[in-house]
Formats: C-alpha cells, sequence, structure tokens
C-alpha cells in the first residue's frame, strides 16, 4: 500500500482532468529545467513513479505533446491547456507531476527550487545530469 503522506490529488484549472499521483518522495524532489520547453513552461515538478498517477477523470481530454527526441511525453488539458505531468526523458519510468496541480499547493510554497540543466541534458552529453541554480521565492513584506 502506498505511503498515504506521498498520495497527492491534483486537477487542470478546468477540472475536467482529475489525478491522483503517488509521490516518489512528496516534495524532496521538486525542481525546474532549462530545456527549451520547461523554460517556456515554468512549472515546478515532484517525481512519481511509472503507474503512480492515475487519472481519476477527463482521460479523453488530456492531450500530450512530444519533441526533440520525442522520449518525453507532456500531457495537459485540451480544454484549459494547463500541464499536468509529464513522461521524462531523463528517466522514462517516471513522471514529472506539476505541483501547482495538487490540492492546496502552490510553486510559491517552496522558498527554493533547484534548477537541472536541461540544455546540457545528460542524453545529450553522456555526462551526468548538472545542476543549472535554484530558483529562489522571496515574499514581500
Amino acid at each position: 500500500m502506498a505511503d498515504e503522506s506521498r498520495v497527492r490529488i491534483g486537477r487542470c484549472h478546468c477540472g475536467a482532468v482529475r489525478f491522483e499521483a503517488t509521490l516518489v518522495d512528496d516534495f524532496e524532489s521538486i525542481r525546474r529545467c532549462t530545456c527549451s520547453y520547461c523554460r517556456m513552461r515554468g512549472a515546478v515538478v515532484a517525481s512519481a513513479e511509472m503507474g503512480g498517477i492515475v487519472v481519476l477523470e477527463g482521460a479523453e481530454v488530456l492531450t500530450s505533446y512530444r519533441f526533440n527526441t520525442g522520449t518525453a511525453q507532456h500531457f495537459f488539458c485540451s480544454r484549459c491547456g494547463i500541464y499536468t505531468h509529464h513522461q521524462r526523458r531523463s528517466n522514462p519510468n517516471q513522471y514529472g507531476v506539476n505541483v501547482a496541480c495538487f490540492e492546496g499547493v502552490s510553486p510559491f510554497d517552496f522558498a527554493e527550487v533547484p534548477v537541472v540543466d536541461g540544455v546540457a541534458h545528460p542524453s545529450d552529453t553522456g555526462g551526468p545530469p548538472r545542476s543549472a541554480g535554484t530558483l529562489r521565492f522571496v515574499p514581500a513584506d
């Protein structure tokens, strides 16, 4: 049985897509990426294993996008356009899940978010994953 503290309920903006995600380590794996797609999307993601996402409603309105090598598959609601999750290129047995889709969670809840270097992707360079830096959120007083 999955550790209930790692199970999160999520949805897209319009509510057509609802899903349950069992996170690998809750929010310890949050990150952003510098690849061309993630840079434009700007989402903070947490990790779930393959099979760790169950679409509860709206599977028929989910659509996907692939580019470059076609390994990563990015899912989003065809009605409101919100990105919910993607199958990773760096680990095709894992998903990155948009934390902003989870009930009661905002990407601004995290003071620091590690940023991985997706421009120099390990699958392209043959090297290990590299850090591109840290994104910090400092609330206004």
